[in-house]
């Protein structure tokens, strides 16, 4: 017998305030029109102010701990990806922790930028399977419209605000079948960080910054690099693109989710989309889409989810799991 992580629940909070493309277009030379044919958006949620990362972090996070039907004092282990923490610490994990009220537990934040969530996914199923948690809830959450340049349309119409969250849970497991979380595969290269970063920070300028990109070439490398991402865990497992039940990508840009789920050979009804609702959210794009995918009961359980997501610094990565 050996140990295997199981997603118990998913959860997913948007903030009340909604920025549509027609709203955008009063503050930029854009239109619904030039935003829609480049990346599928139609609108995006901007958090209120004083709403906190961590405020997102924690709805979602209840709405995930529902649906498992456990309390906060059954988690042992909060692993928080974002870009854009309440401050510089301690950890937003910690936090969520508090207002949560989890008992003892270990808290943390992990940052790879829009790959954030599945390096936190990674980063919770191996610490789970070696025994030293049983339950955790990993979170994605971001208040990203903080870090924008409005004046750069570039960037300004890509991103929004929300969060998502998956409780899993290590039970001992006997090896017959692929149930549960089966692989990850989680990359970067850092000598691609100029392409996509934020030029601002706490040891270099002292200031927040703002998201800079070169949006052709960082497409091109997104498709790349993702497929082979998605490969690897197919290679590993001895799957192919016929036993996915549903693709449940980062919520980018719907030119990149056409290019990857064409070269991967994923049908387009497969697909799980919700960038035109609430845009890139980083971190949190995975997670909201998985809580869509199931709570609409598209995605059912046992169903084979592959995720995948690049962000900055260039991350990347793919994760296999059944519901």
């Amino acid at each position: 017998m050996t140990r295997r992580s199981f997603v118990r629940g998913t959860g997913g909070y948007l903030p009340e305030k909604v920025l549509t493309n027609e709203d955008l277009s009063t503050m930029l030379d854009t239109s619904d029109e030039w935003i829609r044919e480049r990346t599928g958006i139609q609108k995006r949620h901007v958090a209120a102010d004083g709403e906190l990362t961590s405020d997102i972090a924690t709805a979602a996070a209840r709405m995930a701990l529902e649906a498992a039907g456990m309390t906060a004092q059954d988690i042992d282990l909060i692993v928080l990806a974002t870009t854009t923490p309440d401050q510089t610490f301690p950890a937003t994990a910690t936090a969520v922790q508090a207002k949560l009220g989890c008992g003892p537990s270990a808290a943390f934040d992990v940052q790879a930028v829009c790959s954030g969530f599945l390096f936190g996914l990674a980063t919770a199923d191996s610490m789970l399977k070696q025994g030293l948690f049983n339950r955790a809830l990993v979170i994605g959450a971001e208040t990203f419209t903080r870090i924008l340049d409005w004046s750069d349309r570039g960037t300004a119409v890509l991103f929004g605000d929300g969060g998502g969250a998956v409780v899993i849970e290590a039970v001992e497991w006997d090896g017959t079948n692929d149930a549960g979380i089966i692989t990850h595969h989680i990359r970067t290269d850092g000598t691609k960080s100029d392409l996509l970063y934020v030029d601002g920070g706490v040891s270099s300028t002292g200031t927040i910054g703002h998201v800079r990109m070169e949006g052709n070439r960082v497409f091109k490398h997104a498709v790349t690099n993702i497929s082979s991402a998605i490969q690897a865990v197919l290679d590993e497992t001895g799957l192919t693109a016929e036993d996915i039940d549903w693709f449940v990508p980062h919520q980018a840009n719907k030119r990149i989710l056409d290019g990857v789920a064409r070269k991967i050979g994923i049908p387009e009804e497969k697909v799980v989309i919700t960038v035109d609702q609430h845009a890139n959210t980083s971190a949190a794009s995975i997670p909201l889409a998985l809580n869509h995918a199931v709570r609409s009961g598209r995605a059912k359980k046992g169903d084979l989810i592959l995720s995948e997501a690049m962000g900055g610094g260039f991350s990347w990565g793919a994760s296999l799991f059944r519901l």
